[in-house]
């Protein structure tokens, strides 16, 4: 019952979204970069009863793919004004998206090793 709650919740913010979005795209698109999932994500898990140091971990991971995710966005952009379908685009974005996450982790193991050693 409670996985439910929470898919309907979830599921009506996403609808309200996309329904300002339709009316109104540069406001949708800012309401929609709202961490709104992240938020929901957060809230879910404190009234499961989650410790704050998950919820913590949590946040950080959302922060450690937000650089991915506005590159996948630009991806997407550039693709649709350059009139590439919509799918293609998603998915040159989520590959992207893929390709930034492997880089931006080598790059932070590197410099690590770099500046620990």
């Amino acid at each position: 019952m409670y996985l439910i709650m929470k898919i309907i919740a979830s599921a009506i913010v996403i609808g309200i979204v996309t329904e300002i979005s339709r009316r109104f795209p540069s406001y949708g698109g800012v309401i929609a970069a709202l961490p709104l999932v992240s938020l929901l994500s957060i809230v879910w898990l404190y009234v499961q009863g989650e410790q704050t140091a998950t919820l913590s971990k949590f946040a950080l991971g959302v922060l450690w793919g937000f650089p991915a995710t506005a590159f996948l966005l630009i991806i997407v952009y550039v693709a649709l004004q350059s009139s590439v379908h919509l799918f293609i685009s998603i998915g040159l974005g989520i590959s992207g998206w893929i390709l930034f996450l492997l880089v931006q982790d080598f790059v932070l193991k590197y410099i690590k090793i770099l500046f620990l050693t």
